[in-house]
């Protein structure tokens, strides 16, 4: 029998993608990756659709998604697999998937030997060409580590993550593009003025404290490690950094660990790859993994149940109609 692995050498970047530009994407992605293999990584993960940059597709027609947008066995997934197999290193990336005449926000995580898991985001709100998946994405791995790939605001709905956890995943790869984001919500995030991001070399304290603060890290960490530390998983956190339409992402990439305490993150709001050693021996005794044995399934039936209030992705995303107060599942 084979000695499972006690622990597991990962990376997770930051990088500012070029609107539209899949080969320069592709060369960023390229180099960085070589930087996560010299340091010894297995996997390496890349950011939500950093492979032809977010945020401009919430501006565009849908002609011109269909003409961004590749099958999973296009030139795109394509480059992954070879990139990975010449490194000899997983390599995730997100990129706008196209099946049928149907669009989807995916992620490609695509391993040495050629194998290529897929995860469709399963509330995509940025475009309404755009459609959400269906389906969790949960599988085992060459280094005997069950994980799942979870996008951005699939991450912010705690169903999701438990669900994963549930099955099986003990590492919770977590694209982003976010930060610097104007929610609705009167406390949550706001637009970091892109003026900080363009004067960043003669005053990089104030973009610092920008990206640190409430509308970047200080927002993730109202909520980011509650996932890993509830569900008892690491979590590998990618995110964008820089301009991103009329939006300045935060960065602040970083590896928790199953206590939700952060194991290594980036100390600058720049390019960036972070890299840590999973320590799987955390695993089995930490507390929301030992909380899982505590469930009661028969009491959650209450989480399946619709309201009727309830709203596709990008209404409930971009809707300034509060929620009802009298909103609440049947009993």
């Amino acid at each position: 029998m084979t000695t499972p692995p006690t622990d597991l050498r990962a990376s997770v970047v930051q990088f500012e993608a070029v609107p539209g530009d899949k080969h320069h994407n592709l060369a960023t992605v390229r180099r960085l990756a070589g930087v996560a293999a010299e340091a010894g990584s297995r996997l390496v993960a890349f950011p939500e659709m950093c492979l032809i940059g977010y945020w401009h597709l919430t501006t565009t027609t849908a002609a011109h998604l269909h003409r961004l947008a590749e099958p999973r066995d296009g030139f795109l997934v394509h480059s992954l697999q070879t990139m990975a197999a010449e490194l000899d290193i997983a390599v995730g990336a997100g990129f706008l998937e196209v099946a049928g005449d149907r669009l989807y926000n995916s992620y490609a995580l695509c391993f040495p030997d050629g194998s290529v898991h897929i995860h469709r985001k399963l509330h995509a709100f940025e475009h309404e060409a755009i459609s959400s998946g269906d389906d969790f994405t949960v599988f085992d791995t060459p280094w005997g580590v069950r994980m799942a790939i979870l996008i951005c605001w699939d991450n912010n709905l705690v169903e999701n993550v438990r669900a994963v956890a549930l099955l099986g995943a003990k590492v919770l790869i977590a694209p982003h593009q976010t930060g610097g984001t104007n929610s609705r919500s009167p406390h949550g995030m706001k637009v970091i003025p892109a003026a900080l991001w363009h004067n960043r070399a003669a005053d990089p304290a104030a973009l610092r404290e920008a990206v640190d603060g409430p509308d970047g890290r200080g927002w993730l960490m109202r909520w980011l490690p509650a996932r890993a530390h509830d569900n008892g998983m690491f979590v590998l956190f990618s995110n964008g950094i820089g301009v991103d339409g009329d939006q300045i992402r935060t960065g602040n990439a970083m590896i928790l660990d199953p206590y939700g305490r952060i194991v290594a993150e980036t100390p600058a709001p720049e390019e960036a790859v972070v890299t840590a050693d999973l320590d799987l021996q955390l695993l089995p005794l930490s507390t929301g993994r030992r909380w899982l044995l505590g469930r009661r399934p028969e009491l959650y039936d209450v989480l399946t149940r619709r309201s009727g209030a309830e709203r596709d992705a990008r209404a409930a995303r971009h809707s300034d109609a509060p929620v009802p107060d009298d909103f609440r599942v049947a009993d």
